[in-house]
């Protein structure tokens, strides 16, 4: 298996961006399309967990806009051959004391790269 190719890194980074850009928009319509349409889908978040595509499409229709961008550290994307790819980082929003932590699982589907689980998590900042 070949790890990091650069065209594949260069895809998923694009869609990883993508997500990024529609979470701080509140483009809820984007959201849902970037999370594989599939019962077997899952999103663990600060305090839910959500299994399945309706469960988080149902989820996400109900938050209001975020306070702000959130800025990005540490993020590291790893691809697995063609098809498959993590991506981790770690997050401020405006005004936190407290460090996000994200991670998606990514896959090629003949749609596109979609998110087969993610996991949200919180914690104190450190440097704080």
């Amino acid at each position: 298996m070949e790890i990091n190719l650069p065209d594949v890194v260069q895809e998923v980074t694009a869609v990883f961006q993508r997500y990024e850009r529609a979470l701080n928009e509140n483009d809820v319509d984007v959201l849902n399309e970037l999370f594989w349409n599939n019962s077997l889908t899952l999103r663990y978040g600060i305090a839910e967990m959500l299994y399945g595509h309706e469960a988080i499409t149902a989820f996400r229709s109900g938050i209001a806009p975020g306070t702000g961008a959130r800025r990005l550290q540490n993020t590291v994307i790893t691809t697995f051959g063609q098809n498959y790819a993590t991506a981790n980082t770690e997050y401020i929003r405006p005004g936190s004391s407290t460090i996000g932590r994200q991670s998606h699982s990514w896959v090629r589907f003949p749609e596109g790269w979609r998110i087969a689980a993610a996991h949200v998590s919180r914690m104190d900042n450190p440097a704080k």
